[in-house]
């Protein structure tokens, strides 16, 4: 076992502070990672202040981690000692289920080990996440990080950039697509830089026009307005998919009165019951709803080497990690533009 610095939460009402937590010694197929930067995840606040009523505490968020190996286990083949590297949002599954052998473990029959507030698999013991120190993680969930990828941005990529690209390999995004993005956030501005990268044209659909210029500059050709109901009419039946990151209950019979023949919905943000929405509208084009989470290993590692390939990082901004508490707040007033990263050198 290694002590480790770390930022953490005793309890749902308690800020983040600083701790100590133990880190296990190096399986056979273990790899030790310095970290460098974590990303700030909505799922972080509502896993530290217990929103769904699921977490344990202690409880270390933290589930986009970059770094650099420190160390590796005997049987380890992937990876060296200096090597940038990143973790997501899982760190273990069975490995014996149907969804694990091909390759999809984050969809695991008996339930995947998540970064943090999850259980080892081994001991029992709980897994804490990337705003620590370092941390120790199987070799088959550690990914590659492109040498050219900046590590001080490329952190989001772990969670806000496999969850839009997950869904847009799904349903076969490129060029010719149509696509529209809900929601100009953490999310939502990744999907509008994948889909524009893969080659699809891609309308912003957002509440306010002031974020136009936003919109265009991170690769959208269109920007609709869902507030204007003269507008919202005229682009009626008019998209292939429609990538939908609003992260609470809302209606989605607007959005589905856009989509074309045969098109999907990707629900991504809300967590929740979603108000009732009319089945015709599915019925009358092949319309189909469909949701995601996140994405497989290998689908991570795709959207990295693609990443790194076309220059794609998220735009963010660098925090000290005793700001966390603040960035918390910034979020759920939607303020940051779009995703807060923590400089975990200045931990300690």
């Amino acid at each position: 076992m290694t002590a480790s610095l770390a930022y953490g939460t005793p309890s749902a009402d308690a800020a983040l502070a600083p701790m100590q937590i133990e880190r296990r010694a190096l399986r056979s197929d273990d790899v030790a990672i310095d970290i460098t930067h974590c990303g700030i995840c909505h799922t972080d606040l509502h896993q530290a202040r217990n929103d769904w009523g699921s977490t344990t505490y202690p409880c270390v968020p933290g589930h986009e981690i970059v770094g650099r190996v420190t160390a590796i286990g005997p049987t380890v083949t992937k990876f060296a000692v200096g090597d940038p590297v990143g973790v997501g949002c899982f760190v273990d599954s069975c490995q014996a289920c149907a969804a694990c052998a091909e390759g999809k473990e984050q969809q695991c029959l008996q339930r995947v080990t998540p970064t943090y507030n999850g259980k080892d698999r081994v001991t029992g013991e709980p897994t804490f996440g990337g705003y620590s120190q370092r941390i120790v993680v199987r070799q088959k969930f550690v990914l590659k990080m492109p040498p050219n990828l900046d590590l001080a941005r490329a952190a989001p990529l772990l969670c806000a950039g496999i969850t839009a690209w997950a869904p847009l390999r799904r349903w076969k995004v490129g060029p010719g697509s149509k696509v529209a993005v809900v929601g100009l956030g953490g999310l939502g501005h990744m999907g509008v830089k994948l889909a524009a990268a893969l080659g699809a044209e891609v309308t912003m659909i957002t509440t306010s026009i002031s974020k136009t210029a936003d919109a265009r500059a991170l690769g959208a050709t269109h920007v609709l307005v869902s507030t204007d109901a003269e507008a919202m009419q005229a682009a009626a039946g008019k998209f292939d998919f429609i990538y939908d990151t609003i992260p609470r209950r809302h209606d989605l019979n607007p959005y589905l009165m856009l989509l074309g023949r045969e098109a999907v919905l990707v629900i991504v943000g809300a967590v929740e019951l979603l108000e009732p929405f009319h089945s015709g509208l599915l019925i009358r084009n092949d319309h189909v709803i469909a949701g995601s989470m996140v994405g497989s290993l290998p689908a991570t590692q795709e959207m990295l080497d693609f990443c790194g390939e076309h220059d794609i990082l998220p735009l963010c901004e660098t925090i000290r990690i005793d700001e966390v508490n603040t960035a918390y707040e910034r979020m759920l007033a939607n303020d940051v533009k779009y995703r807060f990263v923590i400089d975990m050198a200045t931990l300690g």
